[in-house]
């Protein structure tokens, strides 16, 4: 015969609640309807096995979060997302519509749907991978002066985004213009804030921090500064993208002399008034992020 299992310390402290309050219930209605009558207990004592055959098969449900996705779907999600950034990269972003990418992934449109429900959906995908690989990354930067930190994370953000140039190269008129899944829209943020505070970290917590709140000015510039090379990266015809290490070799040899500039007041106040213009033109708002 197979032993069963020991019922929860819940369960039976609540069995015994139920069959308790039963039983006095039972006794009263006994004691004030027929007195004596054994009939009537007899019955009621049938009652209460009863109840606790029903008890005995009750199944608690366990504590915690329900199970998430299954591996299952996870790997379907994942196929379809390739499949979606594939065709995006070699038809481009508005060339490509959701039956084709299900037709390609011999999937139902439904299916589709269900964990992609719009294009607007595989680029917040595609912008959640990167930043967040972008941010693990740059988690690595050593300490020093902000320049050098600088330079890694602008470094760091190149390499991340190499093995998907093409695709970024197809996405440049969302990047830039598109309103509601560019770099600056409301829907992306998450992405953008991200990516820079790993910038504005870069100044504040160098060796050589100016003092707030030209820090985090700064920090704001050098991320667009950091965006201008990516969008050059991206154009770059040259083979291996020479003209961006050069570009990038260029920006090395001005830094250090940024750095002195940025003691003179007027430079600081340049700072600051542009760093106003970016939150309020680019950020949506001067007290944006």
């Amino acid at each position: 015969m197979k032993r069963s299992k020991p019922e929860h310390p819940t369960a039976i402290v609540a069995k015994q609640e139920l069959q308790q309050a039963v039983t006095e219930t039972a006794d009263t209605v006994i004691q004030n309807q027929v007195g004596s009558d054994g009939l009537l207990r007899f019955r009621m004592t049938h009652v209460l096995i009863i109840m606790n055959m029903f008890t005995e098969n009750v199944k608690h449900r366990k504590r915690g979060r329900p199970p998430g996705q299954s591996a299952q779907g996870a790997a379907a999600r994942a196929r379809l997302y390739e499949t979606a950034i594939r065709m995006i990269s070699e038809r481009g972003y508005e060339a490509t519509t959701l039956r084709e990418i299900a037709k390609d992934a011999h999937v139902s449109v439904g299916l589709l749907y269900r964990y992609f429900p719009s294009k607007q959906a595989v680029i917040i995908a595609l912008y959640e991978e990167l930043s967040k690989d972008f941010s693990r990354q740059a988690a690595a930067m050593k300490s020093g002066k902000w320049r050098d930190r600088f330079l890694f994370a602008l470094g760091t953000s190149l390499r991340v985004l190499q093995p998907h140039r093409t695709t970024l190269r197809a996405l440049i008129p969302v990047l830039i213009g598109d309103p509601d899944d560019g770099v600056f829209a409301e829907g992306t943020a998450f992405s953008r804030v991200r990516v820079q505070q790993v910038f504005e970290d870069a100044v504040a917590a160098a060796a050589d921090a100016p003092k707030a709140p030209i820090a985090a000015a700064l920090g704001r510039l050098l991320y667009l500064v950091h965006l201008a090379v990516l969008l050059w990266w991206l154009l770059d015809k040259t083979a291996k993208q020479r003209a961006t290490d050069a570009l990038v070799a260029l920006t090395e040899q001005l830094l250090p002399l940024a750095a002195l500039t940025l003691r003179l007041p007027p430079i600081r106040r340049f700072v600051i008034a542009f760093d106003e213009l970016i939150r309020e033109g680019l950020f949506g708002s001067p007290a944006a992020v």
